[in-house]
């Protein structure tokens, strides 16, 4: 049994959502957004709770349970607050700023690699070595990030290249003589 499928998710103040059919809508101060939640998943709204029952006991319907769940109450965070995602740039010379809409990052590259920011997400560049991406969707949000860090991610001898904020680089000794 799901644990975290059995509980209700309450609707924030603020939000509206509905549920019509397999659709879950939330609309909030930041925006709208839709998940079509898979039919082995039934979905129903009552008292301002949006609650989630996989329709019968079979191994699949009771997998996608909590994840049904658990996509609907970043559906609500979403729309409500949003959701950030922070990345460092460790190593000389490694530095990010914004391009018109544009995000440019020196790597250690012969060239400069340019990140076109896909619709609906923010990137801001308080310093050279910091990068912010902020939206709606979670998914979407990671998903950017994990992107960004793609083209030079940290290596383990110094610890060099695009890291996730609260990432914890586990070092490595170099050569000994």
């Amino acid at each position: 049994m799901s644990r975290i499928g059995k509980k209700a998710v309450s609707v924030p103040d603020g939000v509206t959502a509905s549920v019509d059919g397999q659709t879950v809508s939330a609309k909030g101060p930041k925006g709208e957004l839709k998940f079509v939640v898979n039919d082995d998943v039934l979905v129903k709204m009552e008292d301002g709770q949006i609650k989630v029952d996989p329709r019968d006991q079979s191994k699949i319907a009771r997998s996608k349970w909590g994840m049904s769940r658990t996509q609907i109450s970043n559906i609500l965070n979403g729309v409500k607050d949003g959701f950030e995602r922070r990345l460092e740039i460790n190593g000389v010379g490694y530095r990010a700023a914004m391009q018109g809409k544009n995000l440019q990052l020196a790597l250690g590259f012969s060239h400069d690699v340019v990140y076109e920011v896909p619709q609906g997400i923010t990137v801001q560049v308080p310093k050279p070595t910091e990068i912010v991406i902020s939206g709606i969707d979670k998914q979407q949000v990671g998903q950017v990030a994990a992107e960004i860090r793609e083209f030079r991610g940290p290596e383990p001898y110094k610890g060099k290249g695009v890291k996730y904020a609260e990432e914890r680089i586990v070092r490595k000794e170099g050569k000994k003589k």
